[in-house]
Formats: structure tokens, sequence, C-alpha cells
């Protein structure tokens, strides 16, 4: 009978690390905005600079996409971005995923939030990985030090809704 109990408890104890294993296989991991290079971060007005062509040499703008929430992104986003997912899901990096699928590994692309400060933005970071885990080696990330609102909209750069 002891026996029995100690194997059950065995079994049980195994299957928890077996479900707690296949859930962090499949959960995005936490990578917060401030790991991300400052090489690979630019600035809101380059970018603003950048979309309008005032940037010589540039053959075409980058692809611009919002990895933040979707509610933010109907709201208001920067001019001619795409939506992908918020990147602290793994739902969200699935749809990033299959929106840079076609492109050229040296694709110039520019991901950005803007939910909230910075050092509290839970979606870059991942999804900035997830495209540099994939290969994708012209991918920067838009700074932003407050939010949307603050470091894009207020400054008067193009949005759309």
């Amino acid at each position: 009978m002891r026996i029995r109990t100690s194997l059950a408890l065995f079994l049980i104890a195994l299957s928890g690390f077996f479900a707690s294993t296949a859930h962090a296989q499949f959960s995005p991991a936490p990578q917060s905005a401030t790991t991300i290079p400052d090489s690979n971060l630019i600035r809101p007005e380059h970018l603003n600079s950048l979309l309008m062509g005032s940037v010589e040499g540039l053959k075409q703008p980058p692809l611009v996409i919002q990895v933040g929430s979707q509610i933010f992104f109907r709201q208001a986003h920067i001019k001619g971005s795409v939506y992908a997912g918020p990147g602290s899901q793994a739902a969200g990096l699935d749809l990033l995923e299959k929106a840079v699928a076609p492109l050229p590994k040296n694709k110039f692309i520019v991901l950005y939030c803007g939910c909230c400060p910075w050092n509290r933005c839970p979606n870059v970071g991942p999804a900035y990985k997830r495209l540099a885990d994939l290969g994708y080696t012209n991918v920067k990330v838009l700074y932003m030090a407050n939010n949307f609102g603050d470091d894009w909209v207020s400054k008067g750069y193009p949005t759309e809704k």
C-alpha cells in the first residue's frame, strides 16, 4: 500500500513537471524592452524622417509593425503601419511571424508598441527577440520613452485610424 501511494505521488509530481515544461515551450520568454541593444533602437524623429522620405539614400521606407494592443492600434497608429498582435503573447508572436514570413531576411523592419513607458513595455522585447531568432537582420525598435501619445502623436507625426 505504501509503495502504491509513493508511486502515485511520484507520478502526480512527474505529470506536473511535464505540464509545466510543456507550457514553458509555448509561452514567450519574458524579454524586457531594456534588453534591446541601443544600436537597434530608432528615435521617433528619425523614423518620421524616414517615412516622410527626407532621408537620402533610402530606397524604400521600412515596414512598420505595431506589436501592442489592438485597441490602441484601432484608436491611432503610425500612418502606414500594420498590426501584428501583442508581442507579449504567443498568439501575437505567431501573427508577427506570419506577417514577416514572405519578406527577405534583410528587410528593414521597425517594431513599435507605445503602450506604456519604455522600461515597462511587455511587447517590443519579445517581438524583437522573435525576429532576431528567425534571422531577420535589419530590425529596429521605435524607442518611446513615455508612450505613443506623448512620443509620437503630440509631436504631430502622421497617424491614421
